[in-house]
């Protein structure tokens, strides 16, 4: 009769499980890098970093040259400045205080005057000096000459005086001579002209 039997049928050879999930993931990073290198704009984005970057550094150091530029400029501005000072300062110091200086000759001369006692008795005390007008009616420009003669320096002044007695007024005339041995100079000679009634001479130092 017939056989109920079941027939044997070859079947296919199963794969390793290894195998399926190497090729698994094999897909899986296949896709996820074509997904990276697909996405758009990636490119772009990292040129404008770069150029971004490049730009603030160009800034930085234009920045730099220019703040540089302005320290340099404010540095010679201080130079300058402080040079002007220093002329100014030493005009004024050798003005005031150099033995050669007008206003120093005039100095000393206007002490002499008011220390002695025949200028005293004429003018009084409280003896001022000044020198001529100017324009404004200030009488403060001492008038005086610098000359060479036998081969020294000289110079002489002239300036007025006043004291407490009303009315009185007088003329000083002072020459000093350059000493090259004391590299200052010294007086030659002080007089005084009295320049109201009764008019006389009046000698302070002589030195000639």
């Amino acid at each position: 009769g017939p056989c109920l039997c079941p027939r044997w049928r070859p079947q296919p050879a199963r794969r390793e499980p290894a195998l399926l999930l190497r090729g698994a993931r094999q897909s899986i990073g296949t896709q996820a890098g074509g997904l990276r290198a697909g996405k758009p704009g990636d490119d772009g984005k990292q040129v404008s970093v770069r150029r971004g970057r490049s730009e603030e550094t160009l800034l930085s150091a234009a920045q730099k040259v220019k703040e540089a530029g302005r320290d340099f400029t404010y540095f010679i501005v201080v130079l300058v400045g402080i040079g002007v000072t220093g002329g100014l300062f030493y005009v004024i110091f050798k003005e005031l205080f150099s033995s050669s200086s007008p206003s120093k000759i005039y100095g000393d001369a206007l002490e002499k005057c008011r220390s002695h006692p025949e200028i005293i008795g004429v003018f009084g005390e409280s003896i001022k000096g000044y020198g001529e007008a100017t324009r404004r009616g200030r009488r403060q420009l001492v008038s005086h000459i610098e000359y060479v003669k036998d081969g020294l320096k000289h110079m002489r002044l002239k300036f007025y005086i006043e004291g407490s007695e009303p009315g009185k007024r007088g003329t000083v005339h002072v020459e000093v001579k350059e000493n090259p041995e004391r590299g200052r100079f010294e007086v030659r000679y002080i007089f005084v002209d009295v320049d109201t009634y009764p008019r006389r001479t009046i000698v302070i130092e002589d030195n000639r």
